[in-house]
């Protein structure tokens, strides 16, 4: 996942910290999908999703990704651009800009960070530092069995109108995801997990979808997440591989 999916824990650690907090609509529930077929292993799911994505082969020709996009909060009325900046093996910076307020959060290898105009700058430590650095892994649906311990395969349930397999993945901090995986094109499309920021674990949920190829990978260019504080949307319109980022554009800022 990475980038778009992993990423979920970045954007919601900024929601929750930076903005003010306000209803979010109730995200589209999952429900059982009848199904006389019996389930495919865990390890059959995962590898036909790396296939679906494009492939090892495909990915590992990657070493950096820059992604453009808009983010939308409606409660709140708020529009923006995001700007999402990635290195392999494991650095990663997002940038989520509001009119003249800027929010950053960064991972260079080592430290995480966050930076914004009401919080200031702020390391992370802990349990959130651990997802972070898990997060920030370029490779990261490559190497879902190094990231979690355990995949078990919970059923088939419905995501909309698709027929999704459920996939409970446990961390080896305790924590647990839930993947959903469409049947048919084997891609992920939605997440439920939990985030530890500064004011304690917040669950959320994510909705992936209008996946495009580029450069013999498929990504998703719609993100739609959502927790029981802050609801927001993320459309990218570019998405660039194999760019030039020198390590200094993941270095935690100098403190004023």
């Amino acid at each position: 996942m990475k980038g778009f999916v992993a990423l979920a824990a970045m954007f919601l650690s900024l929601s929750t910290s930076a903005f003010p907090q306000a209803p979010s609509p109730a995200s589209q529930d999952s429900k059982p999908a009848p199904s006389t077929k019996a389930l495919p292993a865990a390890d059959k799911v995962l590898d036909n999703y790396i296939k679906a994505i494009g492939g090892r082969e495909a990915w590992k020709k990657l070493t950096s990704r820059i992604s453009t996009g808009t983010i939308d909060v409606p409660a709140m009325n708020l529009s923006g651009t995001i700007e999402i900046r990635e290195k392999a093996p494991d650095r990663v910076v997002a940038t989520i800009t509001f009119n003249s307020a800027k929010f950053r959060q960064g991972y260079d290898g080592a430290a995480g960070w966050t930076d914004d105009t009401q919080n200031g700058l702020r390391e992370q430590t802990g349990a959130e530092l651990t997802e972070t650095k898990r997060d920030a892994d370029f490779y990261h649906p490559l190497d879902l069995h190094q990231l979690y311990s355990s995949f078990t395969v919970k059923g088939v349930e419905k995501i909309g109108e698709r027929d999704a397999y459920a996939i409970e993945a446990q961390s080896p901090t305790g924590g647990t995801d839930q993947m959903y995986f469409d049947v048919e094109s084997g891609l992920v499309v939605r997440i439920a997990g939990q985030h530890h920021t500064p004011d304690g674990v917040v669950a959320f949920t994510e909705d992936l979808g209008d996946y495009r190829e580029v450069d013999g990978v498929k990504l998703p260019f719609s993100v739609h997440q959502s927790s029981a504080d802050s609801s927001f949307s993320i459309q990218f319109s570019e998405i660039r591989h194999n760019v030039s980022l020198p390590d200094s554009d993941f270095s935690k800022p100098v403190a004023p």
